[in-house]
């Protein structure tokens, strides 16, 4: 053994295994550190100094998501791409060309190396989805509702013919009066602004799906809203939203809405997604098997819109559908209770509104009236009777809606009855003064 190895047999093992590190330098490390900084802050100071448009390129995730148009909407309209990423189309893969290309018989541009339609309707989204478009072609929501403001003046034959078709009489008709001594702008930033939804566009489709569920999130759960309905269902003609927030039904939405699965699949929708019905639930989701529709006709029973309200043609088969929506949650005594209750509060509103009507009815007969429409003041009491209180009282009867029935409806049915046999009288008296 030589006395190298005995030397190394002597120490300690930890110094065999582990030997002392070589002394460090701190100033390396010092210089090392302001080196990288440097580094670092130059190339922030550089990459400051780029044009914005090299600076803020989307993502890689981002154009797969929403498409190529996203590299030039994200700087110019961001709230529509942060919409889209969200939705159900951009999982599903669909890009912003899928829906904005031209579908057949609408005009198109040039976008930035793009062949886009100029504007989008229904038209776009039925090419994906056609069994809902033509639910709503056939629907209220279609041709009635644009030609009960415009008359069918807009349409094409074939539109005018499908809208006749499924609601004779309801659309090969005149604008309506009001609209007409109101003016042009009143019409076009009221009236239509809700009517639109049925607008005969161009390319031969009915309006356009954006009105309820919006235009880059496409949302079932903004459909589902009674709000969204609300944008148009409201006020004194057409009271719906208001009377589902007094009803039963609104006040548990009000109270359990964070509990509801507003994005289910209207195909698979059950109780546990929504316990609590909406306006879309009632009139269009195929809760628990039931058939999903977009003609929200279907499920009715009588045109409560009218001044004298009928059954509808299919009236009896709407009603036993709506019914097996109300089997959800009550029994069916309860059920045919209520429809009972409410029709007879249907049939003594025709009642009353044909009173108002016969007396006006008998004063233009006796040549006390002019033959032009409203333009005379017992001629808005008489329209107040059926378009503002008769329509209130008949919707909230089926809407569960008390006090839209009472103090809406069937008091002032009675205070403007007063009103309108006083006018007629005074009308009367003057006429014998003058002979």
């Amino acid at each position: 053994m030589t006395p190298a190895t005995n030397a190394a047999r002597k120490r300690p093992l930890s110094v065999l295994a582990f030997p002392y590190p070589p002394r460090v330098s701190y100033r390396a490390i010092f210089i090392a550190v302001v080196i990288g900084t440097a580094l670092v802050l130059g190339a922030f100071l550089i990459n400051q100094r780029r044009p914005a448009v090299e600076r803020n390129q989307p993502s890689a995730a981002l154009v797969a998501a929403t498409g190529k148009c996203a590299e030039c909407h994200r700087r110019e309209t961001s709230a529509i791409i942060d919409q889209f990423e969200r939705s159900k189309h951009a999982a599903k893969g669909v890009t912003c060309l899928d829906c904005h290309h031209p579908a057949e018989g609408q005009p198109s541009m040039e976008h930035r190396g793009f062949t886009i339609a100029k504007s989008l309707t229904a038209k776009n989204c039925a090419a994906c989805h056609t069994t809902e478009y033509d639910q709503f072609a056939r629907s209220r929501h279609a041709a009635p509702a644009w030609a009960s403001v415009n008359g069918a003046k807009d349409m094409s034959p074939e539109q005018r013919a499908l809208g006749e078709r499924h609601h004779p009489g309801w659309v090969d008709r005149a604008p309506m009066a009001i609209g007409a001594l109101e003016g042009p702008s009143a019409v076009e930033s009221g009236c239509n602004t809700c009517h639109a939804i049925g607008k005969p566009n161009a390319d031969g489709s009915f309006g356009t799906c954006t009105n309820c569920h919006s235009r880059h999130a496409a949302s079932v759960a903004l459909a589902r809203e009674p709000s969204t309905c609300g944008q148009c269902h409201m006020g004194p003609d057409h009271s719906q939203l208001e009377i589902y927030g007094e009803s039963k039904h609104g006040a548990l939405f009000a109270a359990q809405r964070a509990t509801f699965n507003l994005s289910a699949d209207p195909k698979k929708l059950t109780t546990a997604d929504m316990s609590v019905p909406t306006c879309a639930t009632c009139h269009m989701s195929g809760l628990e098997g039931m058939k999903v529709t977009h003609d929200t006709t279907e499920r009715l029973s009588y045109f409560l819109f009218a001044p004298i309200s009928t059954k509808r043609p299919n009236g009896d088969r709407g009603q036993t559908e709506m019914k097996e929506v109300c089997l959800k949650c009550h029994t069916r005594p309860r059920i045919d209770d209520f429809y009972a209750k409410a029709e007879k509060v249907v049939l003594a509103t025709n009642e009353k509104v044909k009173g108002a009507t016969d007396v006006v009815a008998s004063l233009r007969k006796e040549g006390l009236l002019t033959p032009a429409p409203l333009d005379e003041p017992i001629e808005f009491t008489e329209f107040d009777v059926w378009h503002y209180y008769g329509r209130t009282a008949k919707h909230g009867a089926f809407m569960g809606g008390a006090d839209f029935v009472q103090w809406h409806g069937n008091y002032e049915l009675l205070k403007l009855r007063t009103e309108l046999d006083r006018n007629a009288a005074e009308l009367r008296a003057a006429k014998k003064e003058k002979r």
